[in-house]
């Protein structure tokens, strides 16, 4: 699990020659977030890396954040067939129409949970609101997907929500820290949600 420079263990998904890859893994993955804004962002990031690797979307997630105007749910709602082209001619992205129009989708069924509560609140709500703290001693013990990621899919999909299957949710949940899926090998294990 190491062969990193710096001689720290870490989940064996973790390149040790990419400091950006890295960055991800030690300061964010697995990281409780609450804010409804960048809940949005990240589960339309799992969107969009369905068949892609993390690695892709992470190193164009710049990119996606100017083309998608800092992913402001609001704005993305309004979004017409003009910022769709615009998408699609935006080689620093991934260019794939039907997940351009589920980002839009998905911002419009933001809107439509957050008329009536907080997207965080309604999301946490899968975990009872707090972080569930796993204790696998191999990465390779993560579950694709597990009763609340299926429970959260069905969900999202019946408010409106596309791109949110169970392995996709369940991936969102890792990385906003609703799970702690660091194995017990890696020097982050628990130290998000301690």
């Amino acid at each position: 699990m190491s062969g990193h420079p710096d001689g720290l263990s870490r989940c064996a998904w973790v390149p040790p020659n990419d400091p950006l890859y890295t960055r991800y893994h030690d300061t964010e993955w697995g990281v409780p977030e609450y804010d409804d804004r960048a809940l949005y962002e990240k589960l339309v990031l799992d969107g969009f890396q369905a068949g892609l690797s993390w690695r892709t979307i992470l190193h164009k997630r710049a990119a996606f954040r100017e083309a998608f105007e800092g992913f402001e749910p609001e704005r993305v709602a309004r979004f017409g067939e003009a910022d769709v082209a615009r998408l699609l001619g935006d080689a620093r992205i991934v260019r794939s129409r039907t997940k351009i129009d589920g980002a839009i989708r998905n911002a419009r069924a933001w809107l439509a949970v957050m008329e009536e509560e907080s997207f965080s609140a309604w999301l946490w709500s899968f975990y009872g609101g707090e972080p569930c703290r796993n204790a696998w001693a191999t990465t390779a013990e993560v579950p694709a997907q597990t009763d609340e990621s299926r429970l959260m899919a069905r969900a999202l999909k019946k408010r409106g929500f596309v791109f949110c299957g169970p392995v996709i949710t369940y991936a969102f949940c890792q990385a906003v820290g609703m799970v702690d899926d660091h194995p017990l090998t890696c020097f982050r294990h628990g130290a998000a949600s301690a």
